[in-house]
């Protein structure tokens, strides 16, 4: 099953107000969109993700979403909810099986209650993620007057909510109705018009949607003990080993070495790089560098490990961290390394935006032990320490 996620991010934020879209406010020092595109990006079950965001955003789109292991694709969104809906449907893969929409400004929803979406959607043709009410529920007479006309049995409200999923061909009718013109504010309102079941997937009450800024302090508490304190330090730890092959340049800390091999790999295969981008993405638990850089997207092939260092920066910086120093060990028999560590140094530092001096390399043999020892590979260990830049 080929599953596909629409992320409705074009609005404007107006309730909201402020000079910061509504989609980019930090809660625990991660943006609302970053939290609620993550969900999907981290969901084994989701293949592929388009997001409708504002014109500036899909001109100069955050880090995180530049760098993903996921197919991301990036659509302008509408002047309505559906409008933007309807452009990230018709950017989806047509091997979509099911899509799921959500909203950007649900960050908290959980990969249980994606799962249970997607396969209610599957069996049934359409379903969406709603809370039962419990609190009395009356009707106003109008709303203006706010006079009350009638209490409502709550036994049968639910309050719904996102993620909602849909079968392709279900969703495809529902959003042709909301190109004639009917106003809705979600996807299951048209599904219902066109005359499908809608399953009902219990929801969550921690799957709140932010809306004003009184709702910030809910979510601050919701992100709980994922909010970094001021000042506060995390470490990540990074490993790398690759083949020395002919034919292959040898590149390390981005510095060419003259050697008559090189190592084996999608993109430069600087171990160096990689060991250090794997130990930043760590300490933040924002994933390793296979699922930001796979070697089975086209786009890295050849690419520079020093770029993609500055990108696993970008995306350590969206999540509130900086670097304070990086420790690194190279396990290699030849070539020797001495000569070329100080311009390392200042490669990997300018790249994650330190001083030389926070950066330290060192050479080691594996004293003739192994596919190291017998010079068939080169290793590196690295630790990051980062510190958080979240401000009180």
């Amino acid at each position: 099953m080929h599953v596909t996620a629409i992320i409705a991010a074009g609005g404007r934020g107006q309730r909201f107000g402020g000079v910061v879209p509504k989609q980019l406010q930090r809660v625990a020092g991660r943006s609302i969109l970053e939290r609620s595109v993550s969900i999907f990006l981290d969901h084994p079950s989701i293949d592929e993700i388009v997001v409708a965001l504002p014109a500036e955003l899909v001109a100069d789109p955050p880090p995180f979403l530049r760098a993903s292991g996921k197919p991301v694709r990036l659509v302008v969104g509408g002047e309505r909810r559906q409008d933007s809906v309807v452009n990230a449907f018709m950017a989806a893969s047509d091997l979509s099986d099911v899509i799921v929409v959500h909203d950007a400004a649900r960050p908290f929803a959980s990969a249980d209650l994606v799962s249970r979406t997607i396969a209610a959607a599957f069996e049934a043709g359409a379903a969406l993620a709603a809370l039962p009410a419990t609190d009395t529920v009356k009707r106003s007479a109008t709303a203006q007057a706010r006079v009350v006309s009638e209490t409502i049995p709550r036994e049968t409200i639910f309050l719904a909510q996102t993620p909602q999923a849909f079968r392709r061909d279900v969703l495809r009718e529902a959003l042709a109705l909301a190109e004639t013109g009917v106003e809705v504010t979600d996807e299951a309102s048209l599904a219902e018009r066109t005359g499908h079941v809608v399953r009902l997937v219990e929801g969550e009450a921690t799957n709140i949607k932010v809306t004003t800024p009184a709702d910030l302090p809910v979510a601050e508490a919701i992100a709980g003990k994922g909010s970094p304190s001021p000042h506060m330090t995390r470490v990540g730890i990074g490993y790398d080993l690759h083949r020395l092959v002919e034919g292959r340049p040898l590149t390390l800390g981005g510095v060419t070495i003259p050697f008559e091999r090189g190592l084996a790999g999608h993109s430069d295969a600087d171990a160096i790089c990689h060991a250090v981008t794997d130990a930043m993405l760590g300490a933040v638990a924002a994933g390793d560098i296979g699922r930001h850089f796979p070697d089975t997207d086209p786009q890295w092939k050849g690419a520079s490990s020093i770029d993609l260092l500055r990108r696993a920066s970008d995306i350590m910086r969206a999540h509130g961290y900086a670097v304070v120093n990086v420790d690194v060990i190279v396990i290699a028999e030849r070539p020797k390394l001495g000569g070329y560590v100080d311009a390392m140094r200042r490669n990997l530092a300018d790249a994650i935006g330190v001083r030389s001096a926070d950066v330290s390399i060192k050479g080691k043999t594996h004293e003739g032990v192994g596919e190291l020892g017998r010079g068939e590979a080169i290793a590196v260990h690295a630790v990051a320490l980062v510190r958080s830049e979240t401000k009180n």
